[in-house]
Parts: C-alpha cells; structure tokens; sequence
C-alpha cells in the first residue's frame, strides 16, 4: 500500500514539506483546491522532489474546461513525470454561484470532459487531428502554433473523485484511478464503491486491475489525551460538515442515518457549525474515522482497507504533523 501526504497551498512551504515527506518515506503528496490554486504547490513540490508523485486531490473540474485542465496537466507532467490529475465535481451552488460556470447532468458531463482531454492529449502525442464533437464539449482546432508536441513522459495518470454510483462509473471507465471521498465507509466502500467502479471497467472490456483506488482516511489519534480530544473535536465536525450535504446522504442512508443528514442540512443553513459537530456521536465517529493511540492505526487502517485501497491519506482536521504520523506510514508500507 502506497502512503500519500499533503503539502499546502502556502508556495513558499510546499517544497520543505515535500522534500520532508519524501525523505520519511511518503509515496506522493496531494494538493486540495480550497482558497488557492492547487496546481502551483505542486510545481514547487515536484521541483523539490526526486520521487515523490505530485497530484490533486482535488481540482475542481467544471471550474475549467478539457482543454485548459489538458494544458496544465501536460505542463506539470512534462516537468515531473509523477503527476496525477486528480478530478472532482463539487456540488451545483459552487460551480454555478462560485465558479459561474455550467452544470448539466454531472456524472455524463464528467465522462465526456475526461474522453475530451484524453483526446487532446492524442493530438499532441500522435498527431491525431482534433475532432472531438459531444453534447457539453467540442474540441476540433488545433493548429502547430498551439500544438506542445508529445509529452516526454507520456500520458499523465487521471483519477476522478465521486461518492455516488454514477460518477463512481464515470471513475471505473474512464479513468486510471478513484479517489473515495473522506466521507466514506468501509461498508459503503465495499458494498457501493466496488460494484460501481467494477461496472464501469466492465463497460470497456477492462477488469480492476491496474487500476487504482485512493483513500484519504480520517484519523483520530495524539500523543496525549489533549491532542487526541482535539482530533476527535476537529473530525466530528468535518464528517458533519459532509453530513449535510444531500448528495453524500447515501452513505449515511446505507447505515440508517439518513435522518441525520435533515438535522445537519438545517443546521448548516443557520450557521450553527458546532452544534453540527455534537450531533456525530461515538458510533458515527468511529464507522467514518480510524479513533486509537498511534501504534493502532496502521493495523486498524490494514484490516479495513489492506485488500482494497492501493494508496492511503491521511485525512487529519486536526492538522497533525506528518512527521508525527511516519511511524503509522512505515507501518503500512511494512503490512
């Protein structure tokens, strides 16, 4: 099992965290678009790396378009030869009151961006005239003037991160990779995720192998009972936060909290951030988070994830120092 971290977006940092996870034993870093761009950190980071695979985790997808996502990618690849563009869709408000950009039936959209910028990449490659026509995206004029030629390392990897079954279709077709969202289970990995992402492959001929699955991982863990008590704080309020979001209540659904998901939705319209975080007890913390000293995480992440996930994260609200969780990274690698 591959270990990732994170590097932030602070440009300045990301090449010091980069080359201190590298040099503990981290496998790649992953970048989140938030309140920053999350592609420069990775540039910083490549350039400061020997070996370390780069990639978001994620960059919002229909903030941009297949040709400017292809661009960037190809740029980063070129440079690195480690890049992973990590797709996402985010939710509707975001998209169209954020970003003012379309949204039209996410799960096709998203399919037929990825087939857009695996055709562009084509063209660059092997001289395939561009002449992508699909329902959201044309892509047919490509002249030498803006033509970068074949990329040096070949074809960067593209993973797509989604919860529901159709987007998790889109992964398993289209894609090289699938991110689970934090907010998942090991149930609704194993019941959900799997079939979906198997349906997809099987839909062009492909099974599962090679094909990989990333999961960022809540954990709760500390040195001490403060810093264990704020990590349990600090995750029950994210697994509220993505509680009351109405397009991840299947996984709550799954488990028989699907009422919870109306509570946290009101609440989340109020304001009332802290309140949400009460609501997540200790059933709910513990079937969403990994909670235990740090020697009982790897064998815990192991026994719920070993067979299944190809490389772990771990998803820390708590801002842990990764350097206080490389005995749990060794200890993966190790398994």
């Amino acid at each position: 099992m591959k270990v990732d971290g994170m590097v932030t977006s602070d440009l300045t940092a990301a090449g010091p965290q980069a080359r201190a996870q590298e040099a503990a034993g981290y496998d790649g870093v992953w970048t989140a678009e938030t309140s920053h761009d999350p592609f420069l950190p990775l540039l910083v980071a490549a350039q400061s790396t020997t070996q370390l695979e780069v990639g978001t985790s994620i960059a919002v997808a229909f903030a941009r378009s297949p040709m400017t996502l292809a661009q960037t990618a190809y740029d980063l690849q070129a440079f690195s030869g480690r890049f992973i563009l990590g797709l996402g869709s985010q939710i509707k408000p975001h998209i169209t009151k954020r970003f003012s950009m379309p949204w039209s039936h996410p799960a096709p959209r998203m399919r037929e961006l990825v087939l857009a910028i695996r055709a562009i990449w084509d063209c660059w490659n092997n001289a395939t005239p561009l002449a992508f026509r699909g329902e959201f995206y044309t892509h047919t004029l490509m002249t030498p003037f803006f033509d970068p030629g074949p990329n040096p390392h070949g074809d960067a990897k593209i993973f797509l991160a989604g919860v529901g079954e159709l987007m998790t279709e889109v992964a398993g077709e289209v894609c090289d990779g699938f991110i689970c969202h934090a907010f998942t289970t090991e149930r609704y990995l194993r019941e959900v995720t799997l079939p979906a992402l198997r349906r997809g492959r099987a839909k062009v001929g492909k099974t599962m192998d090679g094909f990989q699955i990333a999961g960022p991982s809540f954990v709760v863990t500390g040195t001490d009972d403060a810093e264990r008590t704020a990590a349990a704080t600090a995750t029950r309020r994210q697994i509220a936060f993505y509680g009351s979001t109405p397009a991840y209540r299947g996984v709550l659904d799954l488990h028989g909290w699907g009422g919870l998901q109306d509570e946290l939705n009101k609440l989340s319209k109020q304001g009332k951030w802290d309140e949400m975080g009460g609501l997540i007890d200790d059933d709910i913390l513990n079937t969403f988070a990994v909670v235990g000293d740090l020697d009982e995480v790897a064998p815990e992440l192991h026994r719920r994830y070993g067979d299944v996930i190809h490389r772990v994260s771990f998803y820390a609200p708590s801002k842990a120092d990764p350097a206080q969780l490389a005995p749990v990274m060794r200890a993966l690698k190790g398994a």
